[in-house]
């Protein structure tokens, strides 16, 4: 789906997104394919964005002294702390566009705060939304870069 042109309604989906959740706060987007049915359409991203401040988990001002086993003695503390890890809040968005009928043109679109995780997380939701809706299509994963791109006026290029 990466090279697919960004229909209208794709566009507009990232927008309204992008009107609530800064460019600058996004870390990355996974857009699965619209579903239409029964006159209306459905999309559905997940995407994390960088924490606000930063936040870390692992962390600590000294390192926990190891044991020597074999003299039992507890080693120096000037051993380096464990790496940290930035967490990320992973949200889902969604927007339903009615196509059909007297409500044809009405738009309604949700984004929830979902977690406080480590990026690696938003692969395993995106995996887990992919189980769940029996959808095993590619789902497009967008960077800050390409989001920018998708929601801008000049024409989607990927990358060749």
């Amino acid at each position: 789906m990466s090279a697919e042109v960004i229909t209208e309604t794709q566009q507009r989906f990232l927008r309204a997104i992008l009107e609530q959740i800064p460019l600058e706060r996004m870390a990355e987007l996974h857009r699965f394919a619209p579903i239409r049915q029964g006159g209306s359409e459905t999309g559905l991203a997940v995407f994390a964005t960088w924490p606000q401040e930063p936040s870390v988990e692992g962390v600590a001002d000294v390192a926990e002294p190891e044991v020597d086993s074999a003299t039992n003695d507890v080693e120096s503390a000037d051993t380096p702390a464990r790496p940290a890890r930035v967490r990320h809040t992973v949200y889902t968005a969604r927007y339903h566009l009615v196509l059909k009928g007297p409500d044809r043109g009405s738009w309604a679109l949700d984004i929830r705060e979902e977690a406080d995780a480590p990026l690696v997380t938003v692969d395993a939701v995106v995996r887990g939304v992919q189980r769940r809706t029996g959808d095993m299509a590619e789902v497009e994963r967008m960077t800050p870069e390409q989001l920018a791109v998708a929601v801008s006026n000049t024409p989607w290029q990927g990358s060749e």
